[in-house]
């Protein structure tokens, strides 16, 4: 099926993305295979980031040791939820994401943007990141998968776990899974445009 930029896409697809999905924090006993995750993150990859730079790393917890060793970190309210979900993604991003600009962005020497600047850097990964997480959860949910994304956990205790040597860190995390939806609860009310938005 060939798509024509600029046309919309159908209601249905949007109500698959938008309006049907939800958090989910109940998961169905079935497996995501590995080969799922890797066309997922083939659409993920597309998404727009600041000067193409792509930071974002996603660690796809699945085995029951990472799961166990991610477990310490988590707030109790997010125990049961993640150790029952088959996946759980830690979106963190590369503070060293610039060495990779001349392959990512070569119309310009990039780099230098961000060498020697700490906070640039960590503006540009954290804020880019977060994106690519966006994009990772639309993708999840166009492929079938529900999403489960939250904070409360020790991203200093996950970061020492998970990135060592210093280089990642975590921004946020999302269970990856097929919902429950017999577990829903309504859906809690959205702000409208004139509360949220402005023509100016």
């Amino acid at each position: 099926m060939t798509t024509v930029p600029g046309t919309r896409v159908s209601d249905e697809v949007l109500a698959q993305l938008y309006a049907e999905a939800r958090t989910f924090s109940r998961w169905l006993p079935r497996s995501v295979e590995p080969a799922l995750l890797h066309e997922l993150y083939e659409w993920v990859k597309f998404g727009p980031t600041s000067a193409n730079s792509q930071p974002g790393r996603f660690w796809f917890v699945t085995s029951a040791k990472a799961k166990e060793q991610l477990k310490a970190a988590l707030a109790p309210g997010n125990v049961d939820k993640t150790m029952a979900a088959p996946v759980t993604v830690i979106v963190a991003y590369d503070t060293r994401f610039h060495d990779l600009l001349p392959k990512a962005f070569p119309q310009v020497d990039a780099r230098s943007w961000f060498e020697g600047n700490d906070e640039l850097i960590e503006q540009t990964g954290r804020r880019n990141s977060a994106l690519q997480g966006g994009y990772l959860m639309i993708a999840a949910r166009a492929l079938g998968l529900d999403c489960g994304p939250m904070s409360g956990f020790d991203a200093a205790l996950v970061d020492r776990t998970f990135f060592p040597d210093g280089r990642y860190r975590s921004n946020f995390l999302c269970n990856l899974g097929y919902g429950e939806r017999a577990s829903l609860h309504g859906r809690n009310p959205r702000l409208s445009f004139d509360e949220a938005c402005r023509l100016v």
